[in-house]
C-alpha cells in the first residue's frame, strides 16, 4: 500500500513539473512572438517614415518641373494632387485583397509559425 502512495506521489510530481516546464515554455515562446512582432513593427514604421519623406520631396520636385514645363506652377501641383488622389481611390477600392488579406496572412504564419518553419 505504501508503494502505492510512493509512485502515486512520484506520478503528482512529475506532472507538476510538467506542467511547469509548459508554462515556461509558453512564456518563452510568447516573449520570442512579442519580441518579433514589436521588431517588425518599428523595422516597418520607420521604413515607412523614410518613404514618406521620399514621397513627398519627389512629388514637390514633379510639380515645380511639371509647373514650370506647362508654365504655371500652381497646375503642376494641381496635376501631381491628381494623381495622388487617383492612387488613393485605387488603393481604397482595391484594399481587401491587396492590403487586409496579405496582412492577415503575414500575421497569421507570424503567429502560428514553429521553430522548424524558421
Amino acid at each position: 500500500m505504501q508503494n502505492t502512495f510512493a509512485k502515486a506521489e512520484e506520478f503528482a510530481d512529475h506532472v507538476k513539473e510538467y506542467i511547469n516546464n509548459r508554462i515556461a515554455a509558453l512564456k518563452l515562446q510568447t516573449a520570442e512572438k512579442t519580441s518579433q512582432f514589436a521588431s517588425n513593427f518599428i523595422a516597418i514604421a520607420v521604413v515607412a517614415a523614410i518613404m514618406l519623406l521620399f514621397v513627398i520631396f519627389i512629388s514637390m520636385g514633379t510639380a515645380l518641373w511639371l509647373g514650370d514645363w506647362i508654365g504655371n506652377l500652381w497646375s503642376g501641383f494641381f496635376i501631381v494632387g491628381g494623381a495622388w488622389l487617383l492612387i488613393a481611390l485605387v488603393v481604397w477600392f482595391s484594399r481587401e485583397k491587396f492590403l487586409r488579406l496579405p496582412i492577415m496572412n503575414k500575421m497569421l504564419h507570424e503567429m502560428f509559425s514553429d521553430e522548424e518553419d524558421t
